[in-house]
């Protein structure tokens, strides 16, 4: 019995390990993507270490990416004519090209070996990079992470980095005023979750008035209401409070409830024994230092779980801020991202699983340093003492 009892638990255990590894994977493969570079991200089949491969080009060893495979034999020769020049490839015998004053044959090609590419590091301007075939035993290669492309894909994010934003005049706007944009949001947005639907969820769960569960079901049916449906109405709204351009639509109906967080704290507030607000009613306790000094004090881990919620609801939001923000100094991480990918003349994908990497980082510190109660709070959320 103890056998089939510890078989159980181990094929569990093998069972909830495996469902999290399938979970941590688009994670892992985001963060070993942001650090290859462009060619290797967008490799078939996958490439899932980084490697860099070097190999010597006009007497130099340098870093080089793998472009293709030549099938069929022939020649690499140079093209001389003025001012011009340039290297070119016969897919036919040495001793049949045409060689001429202006073509002078450098080497044989043969089958099977590559077409390689100097890589160019930077994101400023960058130089034509040069290129030769070469054979398979000449290109060397080692496991090699381009950590640079953090800083790169930082200084690329805010559009400051590029010819065309030198060019136009505009600010260089950085990592730093997107992640303070998205920071300030979720603060705020944090702030008035948890005061405003802890002073609502206090009245649902604690004082007896006429028609309070009532309201109550009305509260949870605007749980049914879609984000799209109120769009426009809300777009309206603040545009008549000319607030449509700031960043005010995204955290001031914060301070005005929500059901999901109204229903998680009510469902808190009634395990807390009643007797404590009634000791408390007896030694002359008004509603509110009730509210303030016994309950809140006593729920603190629903109170962290609803922050945590709304933080990661706010910091994750993107259509808030794309129907809202006009101007791109008030743009948050997530609209950031999305201006991003069109800003460098098409997705490097290295670039944007590097800033994807570091706009993600703060929540899952947030997420580890609260986990305690965050868990605390949701296990203990409608239970009874």
């Amino acid at each position: 019995m103890r056998l089939r009892a510890a078989t159980v638990r181990y094929l569990l255990s093998a069972l909830i390990g495996g469902v999290a590894l399938l979970f941590l994977t688009p994670f892992v493969w985001m963060v070993v993507t942001s650090l290859k570079p462009l060619d290797q991200a967008m490799s078939l089949p996958p490439t899932w270490i980084p490697r860099a491969f070097h190999a010597t080009l006009e007497g130099e060893r340098v870093e080089v990416t793998q472009d293709f495979q030549l099938r069929q034999a022939g020649v690499m020769a140079r093209f001389v004519s003025g001012e011009r020049t340039g290297q070119l490839v016969f897919l036919a015998d040495a001793q049949r090209a045409v060689v001429t004053d202006e073509i002078k044959v450098l080497h044989r090609v043969e089958p099977g070996w590559w077409h390689v590419t100097e890589r160019v590091a930077g994101t400023g301007p960058k130089r034509t990079p040069r290129w030769d075939i070469v054979p398979a035993d000449a290109i060397t290669s080692r496991i090699h992470f381009q950590w640079r492309n953090y800083p790169d894909a930082l200084s690329l994010l805010g559009g400051g980095a590029s010819e065309a934003a030198v060019s136009s005049g505009r600010p260089r706007l950085g990592f730093w005023v997107f992640f303070g944009n998205s920071l300030l949001v979720c603060v705020l947005g944090v702030v008035g979750t948890v005061f405003s639907n802890a002073l609502v969820a206090y009245g649902f769960a604690r004082l007896h008035w006429r028609g309070r569960d009532a309201f109550f079901a009305i509260t949870l049916a605007t749980l049914m209401v879609p984000f799209p449906v109120l769009m426009v109405p809300l777009y309206g709204v603040f545009k008549q409070l000319d607030w449509i351009g700031t960043l005010l639509p995204l955290w001031v109906p914060c301070f005005f409830g929500s059901a999901f967080n109204i229903f998680l704290l009510k469902q808190f507030f009634q395990t807390v024994p009643e007797e404590l607000s009634e000791a408390a009613r007896i030694d002359g306790c008004s509603e509110w230092r009730i509210f303030w000094r016994i309950i809140l004090p006593l729920s603190k881990p629903v109170l962290i779980a609803a922050a945590v919620f709304h933080f990661l609801f706010a910091w994750n939001d993107f259509m808030g801020p794309l129907l809202y923000l006009t101007r791109r100094e008030n743009f948050t991480l997530a609209l950031a991202l999305q201006s991003y990918q069109s800003q460098v003349g098409g997705i490097q994908w290295h670039y944007l699983m590097a800033a994807s990497a570091v706009t993600i980082l703060p929540i899952v510190i947030l997420f580890f340093l609260a986990q305690k109660y965050f868990i605390q709070g949701i296990a203990t959320t409608g239970s009874k003492n």
